[in-house]
Parts: C-alpha cells; structure tokens; sequence
C-alpha cells in the first residue's frame, strides 16, 4: 500500500475559459497530459479526479469518481480520501502548469503530525490545491459538503494543518508554481512563459 497518492484535480468546467482548459496545450502537450506526466516521475500512484469517468479517455492515470459532486474540489478530496488506501493524498490543480513534483514531496514531509500540509503566502493567502491530506479528514470533508460549505480553506482552518511558509521550502519554492491558468489571458501569460 502506497503512503501517498497524487490526485490531480481534473473536474473543473473551465467558465472563465470558455472550453476546456485541460485540453489546451502546452509545449506539446496538454494541460492534464502534462501534470499526469511531471507526477508520474516521482509519485508511483497518479490518479486524476473527474466528475465523469468516461472523460480524458487518453490519459493513462486511474479515476477518482466524485461520490458526493457539486462541492467542487471538496468532492474530488472526499472522494479521494474515501476510495483509495493509502495515508493520505496530495491534492494538485491540473491548471498549474509549473507546480512540482519534487515541492510537493516536501510539502508532505513537512506535514509530519498534522492532517493536512499547505503552503501559505506572506498575504496570508493558502493554497489548498497543492496540499497534502489524510485519511483522518474523511468525516470533516463529508461534515463540509453535508452542510453547504465548499471552501478547501475553511477544512483546513477547522483541522489541524501545518502552514508552510516559502522560506521552509528553499530553492523548491518559486512564485510561478502557484500560477494557474483560468482565461485566455493566463494562457497567453503562460505560453510566453514557456517560449
């Protein structure tokens, strides 16, 4: 049984962006292709979460099926920490084209203890969709959804989670790893990024 599993949060439907964003490609490759990809190098265990299990037919990643949809990436979580065996996840956003594999390797050493590992900004700003969870948080995450509270931040203000700050993570952290991609702009702003 595996520690950790990555779960890439693949389920959005891309308002802002008018079409699927995960299909857009990046330096050849799409947007979800290329974080199944990154993971796959450094994680044994990759799934991809999705509202449909039919989607994506060509990623070569197993499904997590939402089991309680509409609570956004609460169901990806809850159905993550329901359906696989391992100590807890790593929860990616498949919209962040520069997040890495070897920081979210830290961010769950970091975790030691607590039931969840999240880096917070100098703004005070978390980012909960590149965090580590455990198996411990199953009844909070179905506690939020039955109440109508979808907020990853208000989970993880309600458990006990470790705060990693930037400095903790040395020459692993950089600003881009948190820039993802919602509008034809942040595509535009991305793209140059690569070239």
């Amino acid at each position: 049984m595996a520690l950790t599993a990555v779960v890439i949060l693949a389920g959005g439907k891309s308002k802002r962006m008018g079409r699927d964003k995960l299909a857009l490609s990046v330096n050849g490759r799409t947007l979800l292709e290329s974080a199944v990809s990154r993971f796959k190098e450094k994680f044994d265990d990759v799934y991809i979460s999705v509202a449909d299990a039919e989607k994506y037919p060509e990623i070569k990643a197993g499904r997590i099926v939402d089991i309680l949809p509409g609570a956004g990436p609460l169901s990806g979580l809850h159905a993550a920490l329901a359906e696989l065996s391992c100590d807890g996840v790593f929860l990616v956003a498949a919209d962040l084209p520069f997040a890495s594999p070897h920081t979210a390797g830290r961010v769950i050493k970091l975790c030691r203890n607590s039931e969840a590992s999240v880096i917070r900004l100098p703004d005070g700003k978390l980012e909960p969709l590149f965090g580590y969870y455990k198996k411990t948080l199953l009844s909070r995450c179905e506690v939020a959804i039955a109440s109508g509270d979808y907020r990853m931040t208000e989970l993880l203000y309600k458990a006990d989670t470790r705060f990693i700050s930037p400095n903790e993570l040395g020459d692993l952290w950089s600003e881009t790893m948190i820039i993802n991609i919602n509008s034809p702009e942040d595509f535009k702003k991305v793209t140059l990024e690569f070239t």
